[in-house]
């Protein structure tokens, strides 16, 4: 599987997809149609270089990501707001100037109540997450105190019912026809990123065929946050209960930031401790996660193609051992040059051997010479030296009697 940087979010009846330098929005309208918008994105990564560095770089990522989701959704919901409110300006709808000055000044200020709204509602969001997720379990593991009075399992009972209040949340939602519609098409950004990784062409049969969960998921990534505030929140002993919940939250962005290394870890590369951590999160997608239909493959595939170039990505997959080909060829063309002399060599051994034992031993002051027998002329005169040699006094077989 190969890193290929996009990630994404399902939105309300869409998909978004985020590249280097562009992110873009693809909703399926009430009338069928898919519109794709399509935007730059600036990160302060780009802009500072202190931004880069690890762990900073999750922090940046994790506030961007939010308010970034935050805004896509506030998009895709609008599509159906329009749809009630369409209807309603018609029946008000006035002709003149008057009446069209009018609208443009009305939608300026729909415009800014909107990021207005949108700002107020990541406030809450992230406050309600705190409240929720933070303080909640800290609270009730105090309550504990009288009881328990090691530090470290406090702690450790505080992170257990975290991640039992964030999973059981996730579970409690799933359930909501919206929200299922959402986890549908959060399968569907899976699918098509994962069939572009798997080295596949984009399309709806490949994409079908690939698995709902990704080890680089938001879901993942929220585990291990919770996670790894167990490792922290179980070693922090200051007598001061308040000073504690103080340090909790100020201790959010860096758990953030050490998580978001890790996703990125998992993401980039394959190996059996990466993958054995990386289950409980792939487990847990499994419930913000569900198959899609084709439309909604659809829709994700119009995302993609609107900030990568998923046809260069395959081709320089695909070019990649070509690179290589040239240096295992001469390596391959050599061994069969060294082969191929070490076989000349024992050849002209061998020949040398036959030649030195063709000519043998002597017998009686005469040297015996291995002769071909192929010339029977040759044949005849050595058969007559045996007979002559055996038995001298003896006529020739050859001569007349």
């Amino acid at each position: 599987m190969r890193y290929s940087g996009i990630g994404g979010q399902a939105v309300i009846e869409g998909v978004m997809m985020k590249g280097k330098e562009k992110y873009a929005v693809s909703v399926r309208k009430m009338d069928g149609e898919i519109e794709t918008k399509v935007e730059a994105c600036k990160s302060l990564k780009d802009k500072y270089a202190v931004c880069g560095f690890p762990v900073i770089r999750g922090v940046v990522s994790f506030a961007e990501s939010v308010v970034l989701g935050m805004k896509t959704l506030n998009y895709s919901s609008g599509f159906f707001e329009e749809e009630e409110e369409r209807e309603q300006k018609k029946k008000q709808e006035d002709d003149g100037a008057k009446s069209g000055d009018k609208k443009i000044n009305d939608k300026k200020n729909d415009d800014k109540k909107s990021e207005l709204l949108m700002g107020l509602v990541v406030m809450a969001a992230v406050m309600l997450a705190i409240g929720l997720f933070v303080l909640l379990p800290f609270f009730v593991s105090e309550l504990l105190s009288g009881t328990i009075r090691s530090v470290h399992l406090r702690g450790l009972i505080e992170g257990v019912i975290r991640v039992a209040l964030f999973v059981g949340y996730v579970k409690a939602i799933s359930h909501m026809e919206d929200i299922h519609r959402v986890f549908m098409y959060h399968g569907a950004e899976h699918k098509c990123i994962n069939c572009i990784e798997n080295g596949e062409e984009l399309n709806v049969p490949n994409a079908m065929r690939q698995t709902t969960v990704h080890k680089r998921c938001g879901t993942s990534f929220m585990l291990v946050v919770m996670f790894v505030s167990i490792l922290f929140f179980m070693f922090i002993s200051v007598s001061n209960i308040w000073l504690r919940m103080v340090l909790r939250i100020l201790l959010i962005p860096f758990i953030a930031g050490i998580s978001y290394e890790f996703i990125i870890l998992a993401g980039k590369y394959e190996n059996p401790v990466v993958n054995v951590l990386s289950k409980p999160g792939l487990w847990l997608q499994s419930l913000t996660t569900a198959e899609p239909d084709s439309n909604m493959i659809q829709v994700a595939i119009a995302s993609v193609e609107a900030v990568f170039d998923w046809k260069k990505f395959l081709s320089e997959e695909e070019q990649a051992p070509e690179t290589a080909q040239p240096a295992a060829a001469v390596e391959h063309a050599a061994a069969q040059e060294k082969e191929a002399v070490q076989e000349k060599e024992a050849v002209q051994k061998k020949e040398a051997t036959r030649k030195k034992e063709a000519v043998t031993d002597e017998v009686d002051g005469f040297e015996v010479v291995d002769i071909s027998t192929e010339d029977e002329e040759e044949d005849e005169i050595l058969q007559a030296l045996d007979r002559y040699f055996e038995d001298p006094g003896a006529p020739d077989k050859g001569q007349a009697k």
